[in-house]
């Protein structure tokens, strides 16, 4: 069978043309307009060999509509009525313009007073003639002029008979006015000469009112209008028109309707900024427009903080929302934090710690999750991370453990609430947190052993659940662990190995199990975010990179190339970043600041419920960790092979480690062993050996001999050292 194209009829032509031979009834249509696609056709083979049968149209006539529509009902309150926030931020703002105002003229009446008083008498002489000039009607005097000058005899008895009569009423109107005013002056000044006073000062002002400049006004504006514009459907087309898109240009140089481009509402206000809704062009998706956000502020003149294109979610894949700030984000007065003065949290319900472009809150849950922050260095990376540990910190069954490698002790104010806190980066330091992480792991492992034995009534699905992190007896409670820039321990010669194996397992199996990691870092590739932990992070913030592979590394692996770009953010964007995790789509967020005084408020208030409700452990107490054997890689590598052995396959060397260590290598799998050993140079190899069932083959391997020297050049270093 073939396929054939033959034009189809546009639905706004009636042309019929001869129907194809062989198919009665079924009619064919004129060509369609120029750039419309044809309809294609089915061949229904050939009539006889050799002979091809005719075309049938793909499009049926009596095929029925789906029977699906969709209603958008407009709401009955503005969205700024709906919204708190954005109810608070309208009506802070038109008090504030008000109060403003109030007071700027409030403090200049004396001066206003003195210059409209000098003015009074040109008022006076503008109202006398004024006046006059409405007496005696010179408004209608050049239509009078006009019938002398061509001499219509009856049209200009009719304007003279129709001014004698106005200027009969208006002159008895102002005797009467006169007569009644000075009535009414003489009255007040026997009656109550205090308020002649009054009407005369307020007279007075008036005629100098009167008697201002037209082009230099006694009182002017207390707000100075700036030259920013009212978004309109004009210039959200020249913008969109500059970005260089071909498909968006041509839409609205023909007018959009037969590209599908339109406005599918009022440009509106959204909090401080405004907010336009539109389709644009078939083809054409919001990524296209983010990824030219520069041009687009260009086009719009604003400044490039002000201007933030997205798709709509609750809408089709063609519909765009462009949000057009007031402010750049990082110059907008940012609600504050509402956990900074009250509060409690718990975790296992999501939680405000910042704001989106339009000020609304932006939520994030940290249970069941781990985290990853990642940006180049002065960029707030330190302060997201102490405030999602100050989060964790008021939820008074969570335990908190801060490290902060950084040394600065940015995670200081923690300290009366952390069960584990190190601050530094000496080997000293890295052997507490070692010995801390070991207290962890085999927390982990107690905690799934736990779970294990509950009922299923109880755990249905196998994770910690709010009752059982509140139910003491069983010590489910959460665990938040945050490091502040994880490169320093991953990266260690010593304990390097350690830590990341054990960090790996944390990110892979601690959201269920109620502990939650964060990490942090400056410096986003696979050696400070090991793969094993980027891979499985699942609440992910990356503030300003440089790259779009430190991009990916933090917010998944496509993420630059579908817009989700943190390289947009200027350095002047601190605590500005995109939030991957919480929600169907990435976000743009702020976060709330925090800063070391504040934060220690919020934690003194902390260590207040922790103490009601009995979780003051640990360092807050000034307990450290247990030491505990761990894992010293290339000595208990070296001596689990046999005295005849030089070489051992991966699968034995890890068998036997953890036969001869449980608690330490108990967990360790054939693919455990190349990355263990690879940052003491390291290498696998092809290995020949007998198997179990006493096969001979070839599988990955150590050799006896590297191990050895590796030993000895470690041991030789440390020496020196």
């Amino acid at each position: 069978m073939t396929h054939t194209v033959v034009p189809a009829q546009d639905p706004g032509t009636s042309t019929p043309v001869p129907a194809v031979p062989g198919t009665p009834g079924t009619p064919t249509t004129a060509p369609p307009p120029a750039g419309v696609p044809s309809a294609a056709t089915i061949d229904t083979g050939p009539a006889s060999e050799g002979e091809q049968g005719a075309p049938v149209p793909v499009d049926n006539p009596a095929l029925p509509e789906p029977g699906v529509r969709t209603e958008k009902r407009r709401p009955i309150l503005a969205s700024w009525l709906r919204s708190r926030s954005d109810f608070t931020a309208t009506v802070s703002r038109a008090s504030g313009h008000a109060g403003y105002a109030s007071l700027y003229h409030g403090l200049r009446v004396p001066w206003y007073s003195v210059q409209l008083t000098m003015m009074a008498p040109r008022g006076t002489a503008r109202f006398v003639r004024e006046t006059g000039r409405w007496i005696w009607d010179r408004e209608a005097a050049p239509l009078r002029d006009w019938a002398v000058r061509h001499e219509d005899v009856e049209e200009y008895m009719r304007l003279a008979r129709l001014r004698a009569g106005r200027v009969r009423l208006r002159g008895f109107v102002t005797i009467v006015a006169a007569v009644f005013g000075l009535g009414f002056a003489l009255w007040l000044y026997v009656m109550a000469p205090a308020y002649l006073y009054a009407f005369a000062a307020g007279g007075i002002l008036s005629l100098g009112v009167l008697g201002q400049q037209p082009d230099a006004p006694v009182i002017g504006p207390a707000v100075m209008r700036t030259e920013l514009q009212k978004l309109t459907g004009t210039i959200v087309l020249r913008a969109l028109d500059s970005i260089g898109n071909a498909k968006i240009s041509a839409a609205v140089k023909k007018g959009g309707d037969m590209n599908g481009m339109r406005f599918t509402s009022e440009i509106t206000r959204d909090g401080p900024g405004y907010r336009a809704d539109l389709d644009l062009p078939y083809g054409v998706v919001p990524e296209d427009v983010m990824e030219e956000r520069q041009a687009l502020a260009s086009g719009l003149r604003r400044k490039l903080g002000c201007v933030w294109p997205s798709g709509d979610p609750e809408e089709h894949e063609g519909r765009l929302i462009l949000w057009v700030g007031d402010k750049p984000m990082n110059e907008t007065t940012k609600p504050p934090w509402p956990l900074l003065k009250e509060g409690e949290v718990d975790l296992f319900k999501p939680v405000v710690f910042g704001n989106d472009q339009r000020m609304r809150e932006i939520v994030v849950c940290l249970m069941f999750v781990s985290v990853v922050i990642g940006s180049v260095p002065r960029m707030g990376k330190t302060f997201l991370l102490r405030l999602l540990l100050l989060i964790a910190a008021l939820d008074s069954r969570a335990s908190v453990l801060g490290f902060d490698f950084k040394g600065t002790g940015d995670l200081g104010p923690l300290e009366p609430v952390c069960h584990r806190y190190r601050s530094g980066e000496e080997d000293e330091d890295l052997l507490y947190v070692l010995h801390a992480m070991r207290e962890l792991k085999e927390e982990l492992r107690r905690r799934a052993k736990v779970i294990r034995s509950l009922p299923k009534s109880r755990c249905p699905e196998s994770k910690v659940t709010p009752a059982l992190a509140s139910d003491r007896s069983l010590g489910l409670h959460p665990i938040v662990v945050g490091f502040d820039e994880c490169q320093v321990p991953f990266e260690h010669e010593k304990y390097g190995a350690e830590l990341e194996s054990i960090c790996t397992d944390i990110a892979k199996r601690g959201p269920a199990l109620g502990i939650i990691g964060i990490f942090a870092t400056q410096r986003p590739d696979a050696k400070s975010l090991p793969p094993g932990i980027s891979a499985n992070a699942i609440l992910r913030f990356c503030l300003k990179v440089m790259s779009h592979t430190a991009n990916d590394m933090v917010l998944g692996t496509g993420a630059y190339k579908s817009g989700v770009r943190a390289t947009m953010f200027s350095r002047s964007d601190r605590g500005i970043c995109w939030m991957s995790g919480e929600g169907d789509d990435p976000v743009i967020a702020a976060s709330a600041f925090v800063d070391g005084p504040a934060a220690e408020g919020v934690v003194a208030r902390a260590r207040q419920l922790r103490e009601a409700y009995g979780n003051i452990t640990g360092h807050a107490i000034g307990e450290g960790p247990t030491e505990r054997k761990g894992m010293d890689v290339l000595g208990d590598s070296l001596k689990v092979f046999h005295a005849d052995e030089e070489q051992l396959w991966c699968e034995r060397l890890a068998a036997r480690l953890a036969e001869c260590w449980p608690d330490v290598y108990g967990e360790w799998s054939t693919a455990s062993v190349a990355p263990a050993l690879r940052p003491w140079g390291i290498t696998t190899t092809d290995v020949w050996g007998t198997t179990d069932e006493g096969e001979k083959t070839t599988k990955r391997g150590i050799k006896r001999a590297d191990i050895a020297a590796a030993l000895t050049r470690r041991d030789a270093d440390r020496a020196a050292a």
